[in-house]
């Protein structure tokens, strides 16, 4: 491999096209076999490098700037050898080849070489994703200005997909590794008015309504009746995605006017339609689905009631008058995600977070989600978290490790329950509540939350039945246990309350453990060994009495 590399490196020294082609094709067609590169050949692999631009700087044959381009995309997998491409002197010629010139992109025609233009954006897209520099350089030449004046035209038939695909993936490691591009694309470019037509051009659709899409020639045909997006379609759907996820990340935390409402609830339509559609095959439609439910969860909130907006049509699931398809779906995205199982943060939460906030502003898709997640509750044998059904695996996750994810499904069957404790103590049972109850303070009970309306909780014949027999720490009716203290004296009894008071005494020395007191505010604290010393005489612990003379009475 060495003797080859030099024997390239001498033919490219002599400055003839000829020799020069011949050897880069035979290079090029052994290394599109190879991914590995051997270390010691660093030195020899940057002065191919060099060489290959110095030809680039020159009028060449067609085959030969393709064999040149070709080359670079091939060196560029080197991280350790890009010092040759990311000098301010040596990226403007790339541009030139990618067809972007000073902020400009040449116009689409039938002579385009779109196979040179091709290798040149698959050679800066490498460049970027190994090299800080070449970043900065890519940055300090706003290629992004070139790139997205050529995507408004990428919908243009004339372009091929490869220019198309490249294209978005160059815009998506620019704006994924650089936060000032990031800002330039989303305000001064439009990003997502631009993005979002892109999004539109690629699916092929039409508006029967100023918020609802269709395919278009299959307006009125049901989701899964309607033909699988090609595998090109959905990829160039994904790239648009994962660059509108990167120009809209913050903006679920501020507040939008007007117009960027519409903007955003445009989007949200063609986002309705995207989680609608199926690609072709099961994991690519999970992906695609996943890219689609991401950027979702980045839109206002204010404007997810586009997916609500559809007019209900035979085959629509319907509640209350309102299209749940879009609303079903992402339960459904959820439900798998959650039975699978696997890095249940990165996976999970994005949907559930979603649906949470969801059904916290919009009351129908809370009812809506109720209704299939905590319907009426007839089962008060076994334990909220045991069986299959979906209450029964997010009540599981309420004592999962990983904090965030126990923290977000406590959070969507709260708000499910309309933030109200006793309902959702009566659904999940205390023990599992108790965390979620702690951290805003509710142990004690509390007032449901103003922002929901108000509407009866319909209890079960069985569940009112078996009501006043109901554990509350479990949620269940267990049989009645013989009492431990049975038969025992009141010495007895004080000895085994002081046996256990030193028992937690020894594993808070040992921080095995660490006692706590429920305060006035309904939050625990750790207790000390004064509070300890107070309870030897009485091992109930009771909440700290209130320190002023005339407390009120917090039932």
């Amino acid at each position: 491999m060495k003797m080859d590399l030099n024997v390239t490196i001498e033919q490219m020294e002599t400055g003839e096209q000829d020799a020069a082609l011949t050897a880069l094709q035979s290079y090029n067609k052994e290394m599109n076999q190879c991914f590995t590169f051997i270390a010691e050949e660093e030195q020899d692999r940057e002065r191919l490098g060099e060489l290959v631009l110095g030809f680039l700087n020159r009028e060449l044959q067609p085959s030969c700037q393709l064999a040149c381009l070709e080359t670079v995309r091939i060196l560029s997998r080197d991280k350790n050898c890009l010092n040759p491409f990311i000098s301010h002197s040596a990226m403007p010629r790339s541009p030139k080849h990618l067809g972007l010139e000073d902020g400009e992109t040449s116009q689409p025609s039938e002579n385009a070489d779109q196979e040179v233009i091709s290798e040149a954006l698959k050679s800066i897209c490498n460049i970027l994703l190994h090299n800080h520099t070449g970043q900065v350089v890519a940055g300090d030449l706003q290629l992004i200005k070139g790139v997205a004046e050529r995507l408004k035209q990428s919908h243009d038939p004339t372009w091929n997909h490869e220019v198309r695909f490249f294209d978005l993936r160059l815009t998506f490691l620019l704006t994924a590794l650089r936060v000032d591009t990031r800002a330039q694309l989303a305000q001064e470019l439009h990003g997502i008015r631009l993005l979002g037509n892109q999004l539109d051009a690629t699916l092929g659709l039409c508006w029967p309504d100023s918020l609802e899409t269709a395919r278009a020639g299959f307006e009125g045909v049901p989701p899964e009746e309607m033909p699988l997006l090609s595998r090109e379609q959905t990829e160039l759907a994904m790239e648009s995605l994962k660059i509108l996820f990167n120009i809209t990340f913050d903006t679920a935390k501020r507040k939008v006017d007007e117009e960027e409402a519409a903007e955003y609830r445009h989007l949200g339509a063609i986002l309705r339609h995207c989680l609608m559609s199926q690609a072709d095959g099961e994991e690519r439609t999970e992906e695609f689905h996943s890219h689609t439910v991401n950027l979702l969860g980045n839109l206002p909130l204010t404007c997810l009631d586009v997916l609500l907006m559809p007019k209900v049509q035979h085959g629509s699931i319907e509640y209350m008058g309102v299209n749940m398809d879009a609303v079903s779906m992402l339960m459904a995205f959820m439900e798998k995600r959650l039975d699978r199982g696997h890095k249940l943060k990165e996976t999970l939460l994005p949907s559930l977070n979603l649906l949470t906030e969801s059904a916290r502003i919009h009351r129908e898709t809370r009812k809506f989600l109720r209704s299939k997640v905590l319907p009426p509750l007839r089962d008060v044998i076994n334990r909220p978290e045991v069986g299959g059904a979906l209450r029964n695996k997010l009540v599981r996750l309420m004592t999962h490790i990983d904090t965030d994810v126990k923290d977000c499904a406590a959070e969507f069957l709260f708000v499910l329950c309309k933030e109200s404790v006793s309902r959702f103590i009566k659904y999940t049972g205390y023990g599992n509540a108790a965390g979620l109850l702690a951290a805003r303070g509710l142990l004690r009970g509390g007032r449901d939350s103003g922002i929901y309306s108000e509407d009866e909780d319909s209890e079960t014949e069985e569940y009112r039945e078996a009501k006043a027999h109901i554990n509350p720490i479990t949620g269940v009716v267990e049989e009645e246990q013989p009492d431990p203290m049975e038969g025992m004296t009141e010495e007895q009894k004080e000895i085994e309350a002081m046996k256990l008071v030193h028992m937690f005494d020894k594993l808070s020395r040992t921080n095995l453990i660490q006692p706590m007191q429920l305060g006035m505010d309904g939050k625990l604290r750790a207790m000390t060994q004064g509070d300890l010393h107070n309870h030897s005489h009485n091992p109930v612990f009771q909440p700290e009495e209130p320190t002023n003379s005339g407390s009120e009475d917090e039932s």
